[in-house]
């Protein structure tokens, strides 16, 4: 479990740079209390939920399915 949460961690923050976001930006556009919840899921310390993932893909212009690749 913890390899998956590393490599979903790493995708986001991948995904984030290339667009440019901060993490500031992207947990005001999921809807998450601050920045500090990006940062903990990009570092594969929390696991998000299905309808949090789905919007971080969303706002990412990404599909659920490319944050789990390698």
């Amino acid at each position: 479990m913890a390899v998956i949460k590393k490599l979903l961690g790493k995708n986001i923050k991948k995904y984030r740079k290339t667009q440019g976001y901060s993490q500031e930006y992207v947990a005001l556009e999921v809807g998450l209390k601050n920045r500090a919840s990006i940062g903990l899921i990009e570092r594969g310390e929390r696991n998000p939920s299905v309808p949090i993932l789905t919007k971080i893909a969303k706002v990412l212009k990404v599909s659920l399915d490319e944050l789990f690749r390698k």
